[in-house]
């Protein structure tokens, strides 16, 4: 899955997106591994090359994204590795770390089947595009579940090592404290379970100690959230907005609200999708399954056309929350658990933008996703078949500069 589903991107990032005319408004894809290196990823560089900085100096307030891939990173580079080349290396290698810990968990908790299947979807979710380009989502995945697979398997000594690691990658590894001392109270485990969760914590406090001998604000990162205009409230707004533009559209719809009804066709179209999926719902013992399923899937498919990413962005937020509630029997205490704490964190960040990669990064997701398709492979098959699609497509985008999550 590894092999496959990457092999894919670089062919698509590396190989065909420099062949290809560039869209108004993008950059020339170049050739060699800077195409995997763009937005967010310029600061994880310039940590790597030149430290931290807590003032707008150019570096933006690069405080904010936290040490463990840029320090990985530099330590390749001591040895020659250019700092592409260091920290795609970097997160490829703990992506494939990440699905092979997921695979032996699974299997272990779940059977072979639902550990094919959540392998899968970690892997072949659009989103794992972050898990090689120069982001932290392969690292902390790897992380996180090699933390939450150890605490299940009550090796409370890795537990502590990996979470205190996962909290220094990125501030959602958070999560991983308040899951390990509320399961550890649950199912009445002794002292160790309740230290690991206090010593999971060791990577954040560092990280704060850090920044409080460098620049005397143990919560610099915190801080540093003023620059990048985010609070630390459910952004209702934003979320008022993204429904908006999947009911009413994107034109009727802007980043400041519902300011012009220009595009009357948006919503009839989407009532009249509405009807007929509602018709092939109640009619669906007279059609039979397969005309259900390939009904569906196009009407998914025109209204994926319609709306586009607030559509994709969504689902990834809400549907992956009503994956763990829909799954929450067989999921055991400790991955629900960590699904919910993260929520908690990631729905009260002040923002909406890139909500649907931090839900991605939730290993818990994934196995959700994959307990609900292992019962149902015809519509695994399809997922996957879409979930391939749209790879191809944030790889031509990200190469080219645009903004994908």
């Amino acid at each position: 899955m590894w092999g496959l589903s990457r092999g894919v991107l670089f062919l698509t990032m590396l190989g065909v997106t420099p062949l290809l005319p560039t869209p108004e408004g993008a950059k020339a894809a170049e050739w060699g591994l800077g195409v995997f290196n763009a937005w967010d990823s310029q600061f994880y560089e310039s940590i790597a090359v030149s430290g931290y900085h807590f003032q707008n100096d150019g570096q933006g307030y690069n405080v904010a994204f936290f040490p463990i891939l840029p320090l990985l990173s530099w330590v390749l580079m001591q040895v020659g590795l250019p700092f592409n080349g260091a920290a795609t290396l970097v997160n490829n290698l703990a992506f494939l770390g990440a699905l092979l810990l997921l695979y032996n968990w699974v299997q272990q908790r779940h059977g072979e089947t639902v550990a094919r299947w959540s392998t899968a979807v970690l892997a072949w979710c659009p989103f794992s595009i972050f898990g090689t380009v120069i982001y932290t989502e392969g690292v902390f995945l790897c992380l996180s579940t090699a933390a939450l697979r150890a605490f299940e398997n009550q090796d409370h000594l890795w537990a502590a090592f990996w979470g205190a690691l996962a909290t220094a990658t990125r501030v959602t590894g958070v999560a991983l404290i308040p899951t390990f001392l509320w399961a550890a109270w649950r199912q009445k485990r002794g002292l160790r379970a309740y230290l690991a969760g206090g010593f999971a914590s060791a990577g954040l406090i560092l990280y704060c100690l850090y920044c409080y001998f460098r620049f005397g604000d143990f919560l610099a990162f915190y801080h540093s959230m003023e620059a990048w205009n985010r609070g630390t409230t459910v952004h209702w707004q934003g979320w008022l907005i993204m429904f908006g533009q999947i009911v009413l559209g994107p034109k009727n719809t802007n980043r400041e609200g519902f300011e012009a009804f220009v595009d009357p066709w948006h919503p009839l179209v989407m009532g009249v999708i509405a009807i007929i999926s509602l018709f092939l719902w109640k009619s669906r013992h007279r059609f039979g399954k397969t005309v259900i399923y390939y009904g569906y899937c196009v009407l998914f498919l025109l209204v994926w056309l319609l709306v586009g990413n607030p559509l994709l962005n969504t689902l990834m937020i809400l549907g992956g929350l009503y994956l763990l509630w829909h799954t929450r029997q067989e999921l055991g205490i400790v991955p629900l658990s960590y699904g919910v704490f993260s929520y908690a964190i990631i729905l009260n960040s002040g923002q909406v933008t890139s909500l649907e990669r931090y839900v991605y990064a939730i290993v818990s997701v994934s196995l959700a996703f994959g307990l609900v398709l292992s019962r149902y492979p015809r519509w695994g098959r399809a997922v996957m078949l879409f979930f391939g699609l749209l790879l191809i497509l944030f790889g031509l985008r990200f190469a080219q500069g645009q903004w994908v999550a």
